[in-house]
């Protein structure tokens, strides 16, 4: 159920996109919305087993590992190098997308892992996988429009996207198997990692439609999609 949200939350993303009478906002929201999902959903989650000090160094260092890797290794949209300016892009978020898809794959495998996790716990385990299963709609969403802006294609961006929400099912398989092999809070040291990703990218494409637009067509629709995931993590909580 939770696989099935989230792949139906990615393809309203990736369809909404391609309406051009709303695709100049929607990407700017989504960068806000993906960026609210790792304030408000990922971090207190990485927290509660890595501690806060823990939680902001690993989410620090992946948004950091990023940043380094775009300016000195290679550049997370080659076309437009290291000014940010994406207007002669073939699209408007050209090379986001192997970045964003490892984020959000790694991503989804924790999730799936969690909510296998939770059938040890029974009283809890109902209210763990729906808050998952919730917080998989703006994720996926977001996804699915930066996706759509990244790459050529609508059927590709919903391809690769579903992909990468299939995960889910992949790290429930694996939790069965690997749970007890494994170092106690090693994923979510890489989920730390994913959710410095989610900032880093939310906030290039921020700045790619601040770039090209000016402050109040970008800023706007950031802060409404990052308000938007505070206020879905208020209602689950």
């Amino acid at each position: 159920m939770i696989t099935i949200a989230a792949i139906c939350s990615v393809a309203a993303g990736v369809w909404l996109s391609s309406v051009h009478a709303i695709a100049r906002r929607l990407v700017p929201f989504s960068g806000g919305l993906l960026m609210g999902v790792a304030l408000f959903w990922l971090l207190p989650e990485i927290a509660a087993e890595l501690t806060w000090p823990g939680a902001l160094a690993w989410t620090l260092g992946g948004a950091a590992g990023l940043a380094l890797i775009d300016r000195f290794v290679y550049p997370v949209c080659p076309a437009c190098s290291h000014s940010h300016q994406h207007v002669k892009c073939e699209t408007r978020l050209h090379g986001f997308a192997v970045p964003l898809l490892i984020a959000a794959s790694i991503h989804s495998v924790l999730d799936g892992w969690i909510a296998a996790s939770a059938r040890d716990v029974v009283v809890i385990a109902p209210a763990l996988v729906m808050a998952i299963g919730f917080h998989k709609a703006p994720e996926g969403f977001a996804l699915g429009v930066i996706a759509r802006a990244s790459l050529a294609s609508r059927a590709a961006a919903f391809a690769w996207c579903a992909a990468t929400q299939a995960g889910v099912l992949a790290g429930a398989a694996m939790q069965a198997t690997m749970a007890p092999h494994l170092p106690a809070g090693s994923l979510y040291k890489l989920l730390g990692l994913a959710a410095g990703s989610f900032f880093y990218l939310g906030g290039h494409a921020v700045d790619g439609e601040l770039r090209r637009s000016g402050p109040a067509p970008a800023f706007w629709p950031a802060l409404t999609g990052v308000a938007g995931s505070s206020v879905l993590r208020f209602f689950i909580s």
